[in-house]
């Protein structure tokens, strides 16, 4: 496909006016009838977030998803081709295909192939993935959640002029779901000059309510609490729970003057911070001019070797240095902690060393009290939000969890998992096995074994054990699932902590003593090819969880280790092993 660009156009600076694509109520009508006639193009969750946003003009001064010019600029100096500054590509990745030719439109549609836009294709480009991996995240690790991701998105991106039919359809929370105009419309009639934003993806607690409540106080303005209701995190606290728990506290606990509580339909990319700066771009839009900037700001944690992605603070200086420019100033965050004698927070640098200090980590509120069916102390969260919060977590004993084994055929991660699933059901776990021989006579039939058909059969098989884990089941896969990068997008369709990756490492030699099927045997005799360790790599896991030798110790040893890991992770009940 031939690579060409045209200039897109882009609109005023920040807040000074807002991007609107929708199309006219008479003109919808015709382009509904003209779509149905255009080829179509469906939109992955991400990119449904991006369209929204785009439309509505919370991307503001963006118009489009970007072109070629605009994408490298951004890349290289996080600003658009006109000079103004915009950190974070956002751009319509797509696979090539002849019926995408320029000067010509396309129908965009969503996952349920509902209509939502038409584009004028004005360009067609294709882009790098270990380029914007390293530019946009500062990292290829693929454990990275948005760079496992790429892997899938297509080679190309699109772009052009947008005209918008509809929104996406929003049936939660739908008096919150504000626009930037909107948004503004609403923070005007407070009369203050300040608006502080509050960008957060997480359950509010008491620190954070008391760092709010400090920001309005120190900038004299109104609250804009402003949520995150796309694509967060994987394994973060569901929107429905989240929203519930910002509602209680703003009607309760906040000075109905001075908050303003908008739900944000985002696709956040784990950027640090590139994103900070891009979080301050889109408050700005809304009206906002401070922006509460904490430690690890959008970071996604550690990264296979377990080391931070980001400085603690990078966040905060990159929102500072550019401040004046965009006009949002950074809150920064001070570390709070709770005094309990005096019942109150105060910043820690003011408290002395004797005094006595109540704090819980992020993994105790999960694991001793959220996992153990525990309410979370009132110092810590309001009653109410805590009440919430309790609701949505049933005991760690009864959570979903993935085992998932890999490694090269004939390791013996079938027969691990016969046992294992025989052990759990013994324990009272319920068990669902995907056996990837089983998936493809059923779930992957017609697959090959190229690589991209290898990563859409183990992305199948990821997509069904996030699905039984979110219910609360445990499921058991059995694939080679060779590459590296696939296997940690698959981690990241599950919450965090509750995917289990088990390298059952045997060598090469050992599996090829075991081909009761004599695969390897045609492999090294050229029959078939693409075979897993003959002719095609097996990337070992960086930092799995466990790893197994099927040579010194059997199936039922190697299982019963497992339980075993699983007891002390909670989510089997140790009182249950079996003599």
């Amino acid at each position: 496909m031939a690579v060409t660009t045209k200039p897109s156009s882009l609109i005023a600076p920040y807040g000074e006016r807002l991007v609107d694509l929708m199309a006219t109520e008479e003109d919808r009508d015709d382009l509904k009838a003209y779509a149905s006639q255009l080829p179509s193009l469906q939109l992955s969750e991400r990119s449904v977030c991006d369209l929204e946003l785009l439309a509505t003009g919370a991307f503001s001064p963006l118009d489009r998803f970007m072109g070629s010019q605009d994408h490298q600029r951004v890349l290289d100096d996080m600003r658009l081709v006109n000079g103004q500054l915009f950190p974070i590509p956002i751009t319509l990745p797509v696979d090539p295909d002849p019926g995408l030719q320029l000067d010509s439109d396309v129908a965009l549609r969503n996952a349920k192939n509902e209509l939502l836009a038409v584009m004028t294709v004005e360009d067609i480009y294709p882009w790098d993935m270990s380029e914007v991996a390293q530019k946009m995240c500062g990292t290829q690790d693929p454990r990275h959640p948005l760079v496992s991701e790429m892997y899938r998105w297509g080679k190309l991106n699109i772009s052009g002029r947008l005209r918008v039919l509809r929104l996406p359809a929003r049936y939660d929370f739908q008096t919150l779901r504000l626009t930037p105009a909107q948004t503004r419309a609403r923070l005007d009639t407070f009369g203050h000059s300040n608006v502080v934003a509050f960008q957060t993806r997480n359950p509010l607690h008491r620190v954070h309510e008391e760092l709010t409540k400090r920001a309005i106080q120190e900038v004299d303005g109104v609250l804009l609490l402003h949520p995150v209701v796309g694509l967060t995190k994987p394994g973060d606290v569901d929107h429905y729970t989240r929203v519930r728990t910002y509602k209680v506290l703003a009607d309760n606990y906040y000075d109905g003057g001075r908050i303003v509580l908008s739900l944000l339909p985002l696709a956040m990319r784990m950027a640090g911070p590139r994103e900070a700066l891009w979080h301050a771009v889109i408050r700005r839009n809304y009206g906002a001019n401070h922006l509460i900037v904490g430690r690890d700001h959008a970071s996604p944690g550690v990264d296979s070797m377990g080391k931070p992605y980001y400085g603690p603070y990078d966040a905060q200086e990159i929102v500072e240095q550019f401040q004046n420019e965009l006009g949002v100033r950074p809150v920064v965050f001070k570390e709070l902690a709770y005094l309990p004698d005096e019942e109150r927070y105060e910043e820690v640098t003011n408290i002395p060393a004797h005094a006595q200090v109540a704090s819980l980590s992020g993994a105790q509120v999960r694991e001793d009290y959220l996992n153990q069916g525990r309410k979370l102390p009132p110092w810590f969260t309001r009653p109410e939000a805590a009440d919430i919060l309790t609701e949505a977590y049933p005991p760690r004993h009864r959570q979903g969890v993935a085992i998932w084994f890999t490694g090269l055929s004939g390791a013996g991660k079938s027969t691990t998992t016969e046992v294992l699933t025989v052990l759990l059901m013994e324990h009272g776990r319920q068990v669902t096995v995907l056996d990837g021989d089983v998936v493809r006579t059923h779930l992957s039939k017609g697959l090959g074994f190229s690589r991209e058909d290898r990563d859409i059969n183990i992305r199948r098989i990821g997509y069904v054990a996030a699905e039984i884990v979110l219910q609360g089941g445990i499921v058991v896969c059995a694939a080679v699932s060779p590459y590296r990068a696939t296997r940690n997008d698959v981690r990241n369709l599950v919450p965090k902590g509750h995917f289990v990756e088990i390298f059952v490492d045997t060598p090469l030699d050992v599996c090829e003593t075991r081909d009761a099927k004599g695969m390897y045997a045609k492999a090294r005799r050229g029959e078939i090819t693409g075979f897993t360790g003959i002719d095609d790599p097996y990337e070992a896991p960086l930092n799995p969880e466990m790893t197994l030798d099927t040579v010194r110790h059997t199936s039922e040893e190697n299982a019963l280790r497992i339980v075993a890991e699983l007891i002390r992770r909670g989510f089997v009940r140790g009182g249950d092993t079996p003599e």
